[in-house]
């Protein structure tokens, strides 16, 4: 199974064995706990979550993830996939699911994802990521914290040095 790195709500991060299957749309569905398409999970979705299963769905670059928006609640996790590193789209699928559609289940990177924009995916809302350059939850660590400063709101939270400045 492949390395999954997750972020816990303490901020910490650590390695994990991926519980899920990925599956294409061409292939049998293994028993078990599975990530399939929007495309296979608007198909056969209803049936899977039927049968007790946690589900994940993948949204690519080009598919509208407002299209999960009555199905959230039922999702275990939505993997926004990264089919380059410089594809940005899935920041934007990570910001909508965190704060236009109030998503609490895990958000994973999935496809070209580089620990050198965990910060940027973090600030998204992604929490959990499966890299494809052999780092470690250290090196994540390290690269989320690499700057003390944050200039912009976003899902994460975290106060802005503009905040900073009025409290200090």
């Amino acid at each position: 199974m492949p390395k999954l790195i997750r972020r816990l709500a303490d901020g910490q991060f650590v390695a994990e064995t991926d519980p899920f299957t990925s599956v294409s749309d061409e292939a049998e569905l293994p028993p078990g706990d599975v990530i399939i398409s929007l495309g296979r999970f608007q198909a056969e979705g209803e049936r899977l979550l039927s049968e007790g299963r946690a589900v994940g769905v993948r949204i690519e670059p080009a598919e509208q993830v407002e299209a999960l928006a009555y199905d959230l609640p039922r999702l275990a996790l939505v993997a926004v996939a990264f089919p380059t590193y410089r594809d940005g789209r899935a920041y934007t699928s990570a910001t909508l699911l965190r704060e236009r559609l109030g998503f609490t289940g895990e958000v994973r990177a999935v496809g070209d994802v580089l620990r050198e924009q965990a910060g940027f995916m973090v600030r998204c809302g992604i929490d959990a990521f499966e890299p494809n350059d052999g780092s470690d939850p250290d090196q994540w660590a390290h690269a989320v914290g690499r700057h003390r400063h944050v200039y912009q709101r976003a899902a994460d939270r975290r106060v802005t040095a503009f905040q900073e400045r009025e409290e200090g």
